[in-house]
């Protein structure tokens, strides 16, 4: 994940007059997301933790609604193409098989696998996973942007513990 968010803030190094515009854009990438945005803020840009916090939630939110309501139409259309069909059957297969921590408990379960920061959960593939479930688009939304909230905390305060310890970008 380091090394992740390093590149790509080296990526957006032309913004560097505005970092929470990187860390705005890196909580948007699917696989860092809001974690990634709260590693970039606390770890390596050294900004204020709420600002931050603020900032990753919102650019981790932004995707959500996108992803519910337009992510079935798109796989459909894109699986007609010889090019990338493979692509979307390998996202819908890797979906489909973390369907069952949210298939069981519905929204809550869509809540904590978007909230509890382990690898290969996050707000992109929660709300693939709804959408491909067809569940309520609305209270998908809540819940996957309620998940986003939990992560944000849990993010920021291990990264304020983390960061004390070592000494780093202590504010």
């Amino acid at each position: 994940m380091r090394q992740l968010v390093s590149f790509f803030i080296s990526l957006f190094n032309g913004f560097k007059s505005m970092p929470y515009l990187i860390v705005f854009l890196i909580s948007m990438i699917p696989i860092l997301e809001l974690r990634g945005g709260i590693l970039a803020a606390s770890s390596f840009l050294c900004l204020n933790p709420i600002k931050s916090f603020i900032v990753c939630i919102i650019g981790n939110i932004i995707p959500i609604p996108f992803i519910l309501w337009f992510i079935t139409p798109i796989f459909d259309r894109l699986k007609k193409t010889k090019s990338l069909s493979k692509v979307v059957h390998k996202l819908e297969s890797k979906a489909h098989q973390k369907k069952d921590q949210i298939e069981r408990l519905k929204y809550i379960g869509l809540f904590l696998f978007v909230g509890i920061p382990l690898p290969g959960t996050g707000a992109w593939t929660g709300s693939l996973i709804a959408a491909l479930l067809d569940m309520d688009k609305k209270k998908s939304l809540i819940a996957a942007t309620c998940g986003v909230i939990l992560a944000g905390i849990i993010m920021m305060i291990t990264s304020l513990i983390i960061n004390k310890a070592a000494g780093f970008c202590t504010i």
